[in-house]
């Protein structure tokens, strides 16, 4: 199991930490940000894959920004399974 810490930009939430097991996603956590939302978000996306999550909630926008954490999340797992590559 490949654990990453993504800084997010644009958003209310500060840091996304997931777990990666290949190119399938576990334990997401957010630190700051929606509480009840970003938990069910969690939930929504465990066991799926970084194509999936960067398909289902890659360009979200969150109000007038151009980013959520939605798409956040959608660039963590990216950066997460690339780095993952490399360890």
């Amino acid at each position: 199991m490949f654990h990453y810490e993504y800084k997010t930009t644009g958003t209310c939430s500060q840091v996304i930490s997931v777990d990666l097991d290949g190119d399938t996603v576990h334990n997401v956590s957010f630190l700051g940000g929606c509480n009840g939302n970003l938990k069910a978000v969690s939930k929504l996306v465990e066991g799926h894959t970084v194509d999936y999550i960067e398909e289902t909630l890659g360009g979200i926008h969150c109000g007038l920004r151009n980013t959520s954490c939605g798409d956040q999340l959608s660039h963590a797992v990216r950066e997460a399974y690339e780095a993952s590559k490399s360890a």
